[in-house]
């Protein structure tokens, strides 16, 4: 892996280079092992908090990761084209615009000791604004080569805080046009359904059951690219103990492997569809 600028990261993409780079600031990363129809992104898998937000913070390294979504770049990675962020979502929010990307509070609970200082926030931005300036060079690309493109936009949510029966797999589509979309739409939740998870999971699939797909990544992305289309991908943190932290790899890996056939199938059969 690389360490590169994001000029560096822009001009590579725009002579359509194979590589696999981190950022020079360690923010995200991406992976390009060939120019392929599709993108997977992950803009909420990492967790990195930088040290001199540390004191300032009142929520736990605990609170910061039950909010995040752990091993959402693992059960991509496999893919020709991945994006995914490493810093967490309590520094910055890359599913959120600008102006709200930096929290003052988060979930209901301050975020910050004392107010956060303008020379962190601005900080922050410049590492929002980069991810951006990245993925707007990587649709772009894509879109030019093969007239469009769909992206995976992968996400995961705390299933055990809601009070009712809520499926292992949700779509969010408020933000994407349904009339013209809907029919992907609703093959890629047929798809998602018929995996067949370890440990007595079954997986079934909703759509805006949860979530909406009202995130910045997938709004940014369908305001700038008409003829791209970005499916807001939510899992159940079945893959995990949502209360102790704990990961379960059986899961995560039976997810990954039927991933790496459900979406290049999801992605051949949308560019074969004339809509």
């Amino acid at each position: 892996m690389l360490k590169l600028s994001v000029h560096e990261i822009i001009a590579a993409i725009q002579a359509e280079k194979p590589f696999e780079a981190v950022a020079d600031d360690y923010s995200f990363t991406i992976r390009i092992s060939e120019y392929a129809p599709y993108v997977c992104g992950a803009v909420h898998d990492g967790n990195q908090f930088r040290r001199s937000l540390w004191d300032n913070c009142l929520h736990s390294e605990y609170e910061r990761w039950y909010e995040e979504d752990p091993c959402t770049k693992e059960m991509v990675r496999t893919h020709p084209v991945v994006i995914a962020g490493r810093d967490s979502r309590f520094e910055y929010d890359l599913n959120r615009g600008p102006e709200s990307a930096i929290y003052d509070d988060a979930w209901g609970k301050a975020l910050w000791k004392e107010p956060l200082p303008e020379q962190e926030r601005l900080l922050s931005l410049e590492k929002h604004r980069a991810f951006y300036q990245v993925t707007h060079a990587l649709i772009s690309k894509i879109e030019k080569k093969y007239g469009r493109a769909i992206v995976f936009d992968m996400h995961s949510y705390n299933w055990k805080r809601w009070d009712r029966e809520v499926p292992v797999w949700n779509l969010g589509t408020t933000n994407i046009d349904n009339n013209r979309f809907g029919g992907v739409v609703n093959s890629w939740c047929t798809k998602l359904s018929k995996m067949r998870l370890p440990n007595g999971l079954n997986a079934t699939a909703g759509i805006n059951d949860t979530f909406y797909g009202k995130g910045y990544f997938l709004k940014y992305i369908t305001d700038h690219f008409k003829e791209t289309l970005v499916l807001a991908t939510e899992i159940a943190k079945v893959y995990c103990d949502e209360h102790s932290g704990i990961i379960f790899p059986e899961v995560v890996n039976s997810v990954q492997e039927q991933l790496k056939e459900l979406i290049p199938l999801q992605a051949e059969e949308f560019h074969q569809q004339k809509i």
